[in-house]
């Protein structure tokens, strides 16, 4: 038995090593995991309290719909209950916007070092990939722009990008909305837009009002603390949600997901909370990575990528053994590592390692 010849080359999606696996292969007590740009201090307990409440129920399918869900993201965004579908995360969202409007030899332009779902699921789709590269770590809309021709049709910007944790601001990306043919749907990736606090953000969901050819993603993993059960969300406009719900899974999402992303919506003092200890993280690493003579890319996600200035695989397998997992290995920044905020405890282990493994290869030569 074959598959199809278009994903016989595709490699499997690797997250961030598992502290369990690193305990156990290397026999460490204590592992540190900054890898993979989870929420370091929990999730709401109003969300704790919604699983609770609804583990009797878990027998039972959950609303396919997810009506509850879709009614509280539509109040507290303004928009309209048809604009807003679900799925397992943001990328099954992802997956789902590549089913819907790729076929073969489409095309989709995207950053060369971006979130890796967008090209693993157009490549499914046999569509054929642009990869613009990336400006100073930062999407070169004008670029992209230039790009796009007839075949075009998805376009995926990453604000905050993943893995450097830059930005485009309002004025950049209105720009190049003005621009891009109104036939072909750029996809704004947010899913670390609760962390910026950067003047001159734009908020996608604000610009969905003028730019009938967007579509927002946004996520319960990162600030809200729901990684494990997997939900986030697009928001669009009617007739792009519509054609998605066509193809959806049926059930994609799951009862103790649903009640808990909805209890988290309310809990802003949580979302404050965590913004301020993330912002207090981020200065704490740029005044580390100042001292040890590093360069790094500004962050605005739970995350800062900054150049160790030799094999990032070599960093991270040095790092490893110390007890600290990280994220290596970028095609066009063979020598950064990107390292997630972590508690002020864990952010000060992760330096007093990563300056070690810097020495010890200084003296290695």
């Amino acid at each position: 038995m074959q598959p199809k010849s278009n994903i016989v080359h595709l490699p499997v999606y690797q997250p961030g090593k598992p502290v369990e696996d690193v305990k156990r292969e290397l026999g460490l007590e204590e592992v540190i995991k900054l890898a993979s740009n989870e929420n370091p201090f929990g999730y709401s307990e109003q969300a704790k309290a919604a699983i609770i409440n609804e583990l009797g129920q878990i027998s039972t399918y959950p609303d396919g719909a997810s009506f509850e869900l879709t009614a509280a993201v539509a109040q507290k965004f303004g928009v309209e209950t048809n604009q807003i579908i679900f799925g397992t995360g943001s990328s099954d969202i992802i997956l789902m916007l590549a089913r819907t409007y790729l076929a073969p030899g489409d095309e989709t332009i995207m950053a060369d070092e971006t979130f890796s779902q967008y090209k693993h699921n157009c490549e499914i789709e046999n569509a054929r990939i642009i990869e613009v590269p990336l400006k100073d770590g930062k999407h070169d809309l004008p670029a992209m722009l230039a790009r796009i021709t007839d075949r075009t049709k998805l376009v995926w910007v990453c604000n905050p990008n993943n893995p450097t944790g830059t930005i485009v601001n309002e004025e950049e990306l209105t720009a190049f909305l003005d621009q891009v043919p109104k036939d072909v749907l750029v996809v704004l990736d947010e899913a670390y837009c609760e962390f910026v606090k950067e003047p001159g953000f734009p908020d996608g969901i604000q610009l969905l009002k003028k730019y009938r050819n967007l579509i927002v993603l946004r996520t319960f993993s990162k600030i809200y603390g729901l990684a494990s059960v997997r939900i986030g969300y697009g928001i669009g406009h009617a007739d792009v949600i519509q054609y998605m719900n066509q193809i959806r899974e049926p059930f994609n999402t799951t009862r103790l997901g649903q009640v808990a992303a909805k209890a988290s919506l309310s809990d802003e003092d949580f979302v404050a909370f965590c913004r301020e200890q993330n912002r207090a993280g981020i200065e704490y690493f740029y005044s580390q990575f100042d001292r040890l003579g590093l360069n790094y890319f500004p962050a605005h996600g739970n995350f800062v990528m900054v150049d160790a200035k030799i094999p990032s695989g070599d960093v991270f397998q040095a790092l490893l053994r110390k007890g600290v997992i990280v994220r290596p290995r970028w095609t066009y920044y063979p020598t950064h590592i990107r390292v997630s905020v972590g508690t002020p405890d864990q952010n000060e282990k992760f330096i007093a390692a990563f300056e070690q493994v810097l020495q010890e290869a200084a003296v290695r030569g």
